[in-house]
């Protein structure tokens, strides 16, 4: 089976070429030595290193000495320890190194690989600010022995890092197809339909009823593209290709902007190349 190319997209693990050993299956370093992501504000202080970055190697970084939250690890990347800290807003960055966003929609630089870690680094570093309490009686919870798990130590619950599945789709129809903008994007552009799966939903489901609700039209023939983990704060985005089945252009003004159809090989402004909008448009949009 011919391995599909949303696979690696960044901020799948998958962009790291089975270089990364995740964190769950081995016991913590004795010593908080290694690469650090050091996560400020939904950015990643790096080094900047030739015409690219680096992450920040050795021990945790003294100059942030009271600025940074208790170091977490995530795993391991080309046989090195990887750990995560959040450092606080206002913090200045110590010499040497930079703040670059890691939000594609803010103009992100950070190659693939280093996007790639810090998004799993801000969902473990998530994960680890919502999961301190037990969801079912409010008890401390603590660490599942070789798990990113928790257990309440009052009442044995267990919960695990929550991932909120939402579908994105293109809908096409005989050489055309239909883009949608929210208000807060940059002027004229615009990508695909989008929202979060509701209990009882499959993800075909979903993307019918997004669609239907969004831009009022009917979508049929269905079809899976790829899969993107997008960790604002913690989302999977699920992408999939529709045809347009019938039904007048209507939008849910309280959802979007605008949505219109655009000739497939004549579109707008489109979301960089770090999201699977694009990956979709790129190879989906003119077949």
């Amino acid at each position: 089976m011919k391995t599909p190319l949303s696979v690696y997209l960044p901020f799948n693990r998958d962009a790291l070429r089975g270089a990364f050993e995740p964190a769950k299956g081995g016991a913590v370093p004795p010593a908080r030595e290694g690469y650090w992501l050091l996560v400020q504000d939904q950015t990643l202080l790096v080094a900047p290193e030739g015409d690219g970055f680096r992450l920040p190697q050795g021990g945790p970084p003294r100059e942030l000495a009271g600025a940074m939250g208790e170091p977490l690890w995530l795993g391991t990347w080309r046989n090195v320890p990887c750990w995560v800290a959040s450092v606080a807003k206002e913090a200045p960055a110590p010499a040497g190194l930079r703040a670059e966003t890691m939000i594609p929609m803010r103009g992100a630089r950070l190659p693939d690989e280093l996007l790639s870690l810090g998004g799993m680094a801000m969902q473990g570093l998530w994960w680890e600010s919502t999961s301190g309490h037990c969801p079912r009686c409010g008890g401390p919870t603590s660490r599942i022995a070789g798990e990113w798990g928790k257990r309440c130590a009052g009442c044995a619950y267990e919960h695990y890092p929550h991932l909120h599945p939402a579908v994105i789709v293109l809908v096409r129809d005989a050489g055309r197809v239909l883009l949608a903008r929210k208000p807060e994007w940059s002027p004229g552009r615009y990508a695909l339909v989008a929202g979060f799966v509701d209990n009882g939903e499959s993800l075909e489901g979903a993307v019918a009823r997004e669609v239907k609700e969004e831009v009022g039209v009917d979508v049929t023939d269905i079809q899976y593209v790829g899969s993107q983990n997008w960790p604002f704060p913690s989302q999977l985005m699920v992408g999939f290709v529709a045809r347009y089945a019938g039904g007048d252009l209507a939008v849910d003004r309280g959802e979007l902007e605008d949505a219109r159809w655009f000739p497939a090989d004549a579109l707008p402004d489109r979301p960089s190349r770090h999201s699977i909008a694009r990956f979709i448009l790129d190879n989906h949009a003119a077949l």
